[in-house]
């Protein structure tokens, strides 16, 4: 019964993440206007049957700029995700595969990383671009750091993992079948990491997510006008009670929605994995 329950809840989560992506695809068409449009005769608007969100304090469609914001989070957090998972492969996997001296010195690499305030790093790292950096550049640079910082703790277990494979009787076998060290890691050990592999990028998707909402909170994330759930979160600030605009917590609960989503999808890749 539990297990039917639960399975009832993954594709639930798999239902709401599947609605959301293709509502921020659809942006263009669901939101014609686009992101930047300002309404200035209907600036900080409340829902209408022309702008469902209402408007912000300069004109722009909140319901089109929430679109737009879900879906750059939605295709750039995977991608960085996919960054740090390649990254944590050859690092860890190929350190706890060669063993010795290279594990004990990726590992410290890895140790050095994880003591850094990489958050505090990213802050930093945006805070010195220059203030008029496209809204593009800026996409890029956010979560190019994200992939480049996030591999730490996904490189530990990997690393745990190739060295339990090097151990393994196939591995032995394939060696002393005379197969070269590095094919053997591409072959036999990167393969049988896949389940890992998925797990841990899983798993980096919604911190990437929240990582990047953080940073908007902030002012350091996406550049404007391009919205991103960050900045459209900064908008809550100024609010001195739940019920004096409540469509300006739609951000908000779909990101709760869609990180808890991952989160349920996740319980499911973590059984994989097991």
């Amino acid at each position: 019964m539990s297990i039917s329950r639960t399975n009832i809840w993954r594709g639930l989560a798999c239902a709401v993440l599947l609605l959301v992506v293709s509502a921020s695809l659809a942006a263009n068409w669901l939101a014609p206007a686009g992101y930047a449009k300002q309404y200035r005769e209907a600036a900080d608007a409340s829902p209408s049957r022309q702008h469902w969100l209402g408007t912000d304090e300069i004109g722009r469609d909140r319901f089109a700029r929430v679109l737009y914001g879900t879906r750059i989070s939605l295709l750039l957090a995977p991608a960085a995700a996919l960054l740090s998972t390649l990254m944590a492969a050859l690092i860890g996997g190929l350190a706890g595969y060669l063993g010795g001296g290279w594990a004990r010195c990726a590992m410290a690499v890895t140790d050095l990383f994880l003591s850094l305030p990489w958050l505090f790093l990213l802050i930093t790292v945006r805070a010195v671009m220059p203030l008029n950096v496209s809204p593009m550049v800026s996409v890029l640079v956010t979560f190019l750091m994200l992939g480049l910082l996030g591999w730490t703790s996904a490189a530990r277990v990997l690393c745990s993992t190739a060295g339990s494979l090097r151990d393994s009787d196939f591995v032995r076998q394939a060696k002393a079948s005379g197969i070269p060290g590095t094919r053997l890691f591409w072959i036999h050990v990167l393969p049988n990491l896949k389940p890992v592999l998925y797990a841990q990028f899983w798993i980096s998707i919604p911190a990437f997510i929240l990582s990047e909402a953080n940073l908007g909170i902030l002012g350091l994330g996406v550049a404007e006008p391009m919205p991103s759930w960050g900045s459209l979160l900064k908008e809550l600030e100024g609010l001195v009670s739940v019920g004096e605009e409540p469509w300006k917590f739609v951000p908000l609960i779909l990101l709760v929605v869609v990180v808890t989503s991952f989160q349920l999808v996740l319980s499911k890749q973590d059984e994989v994995a097991a």
